[in-house]
């Protein structure tokens, strides 16, 4: 079984990143509906580079649902990060 090879470390990594990642959802959603980007350039630029490079880390340590979760909070940041290209400041 899958869970048996994994680190608890990715387990408790990943669960948090569940949850962090759930919550920029909501956010992202209402700054496509209200044609809004909430968040400043430097703060989503700087964090979508940090967790592409904690990415290449987590890969690194083998850590594989770290990794993909990851991966999809780096999306949700990148998505802010268009939103605030595309729609200027709040």
């Amino acid at each position: 079984m899958i869970w048996q090879n994994m680190v608890w470390q990715d387990l408790v990594i990943t669960i948090a990143l569940i949850l962090f990642s759930g919550s920029l959802i909501p956010q992202v959603y209402d700054g496509f509906k209200k044609r809004k980007g909430y968040i400043t350039l430097k703060t989503s630029v700087s964090t979508f580079i940090g967790l592409c490079a904690i990415i290449v880390v987590y890969l690194s340590l083998g850590l594989v649902f770290s990794s993909i979760m990851t991966m999809f909070a780096a999306v949700m940041w990148l998505l802010l990060l268009i939103q605030r290209v595309m729609y200027g400041e709040a």
